[in-house]
């Protein structure tokens, strides 16, 4: 499979990999009356990026680079590592969910041998990684299919949360491309280091958030 195709694969929102099913916060957000215009959805969609999303990126980009060496060996310590950088238990199980999502996906997609050895509820960044090194790619190019995936599904999601045109929020996933591309490198040089340097910018509002989502009765969307 070529790079290019699989990397629009892997970020297509259309993969039936569960994201559909989630907002990545912006519910809860626009509930709680913090998010209620589009320069609002702005800053959400510019804020997740920089925290939860360059998370994800870099544990995506650790995992590619991995598995393109042939060596899991630490794959126990890459989730605990993630485990420490989201504090939100709601969080950390939305994370596996998806994982499990995204291996079922990949595995009918394009099956290979690793999907079994990545336990039975890996995180979603982890998975990301090592699908992107299955079909070819980088670990940069794995940190970007990740970044574009949870911005995009969350902006997705603004459509059935807020009173929107589909045209301007796409303008903003447009003006953040710089952005995310930025984000995405940032992830691969981090891949380099130890486990234990890897980005962990803080967004306790969201954690505190999707505890109080998970409670609700009436919602939209799972997280």
């Amino acid at each position: 499979m070529g790079q290019q195709a699989a990397l629009l694969l892997l970020a297509d929102g259309r993969l039936p990999a569960g994201g559909y099913a989630h907002s990545g916060g912006l519910e809860p957000a626009v509930r709680a009356g913090r998010v209620t215009d589009m320069a609002g959805l702005e800053a959400f969609l510019i804020g997740r990026a920089a925290t939860a999303g360059l998370i994800a990126a870099a544990f995506a980009a650790v995992a590619c680079q991995r598995m393109a060496r042939g060596d899991l060996t630490d794959l126990d310590a890459l989730e605990t590592e993630l485990d420490a950088r989201i504090p939100s238990p709601e969080l950390r199980k939305v994370s596996r969910d998806l994982g499990r999502q995204l291996r079922r996906a990949m595995q009918a997609i394009h099956p290979h041998g690793i999907y079994a050895k990545l336990g039975p509820a890996p995180h979603q960044p982890i998975v990301m990684g090592v699908a992107a090194a299955v079909l070819g790619l980088d670990p940069h190019r794995a940190a970007l299919a990740i970044l574009h995936e949870n911005n995009a599904g969350a902006a997705a999601a603004a459509a059935k949360v807020m009173r929107v045109d589909p045209f301007d929020v796409h303008a903003i996933l447009a003006r953040m491309t710089a952005q995310l591309d930025h984000l995405a490198r940032s992830a691969a040089q981090a891949a380099d280091g130890p486990l234990a340097d890897l980005p962990a910018p803080g967004a306790p509002l969201s954690d505190i958030a999707a505890e109080h989502h998970r409670r609700s009765d009436v919602r939209l969307f799972a997280s």
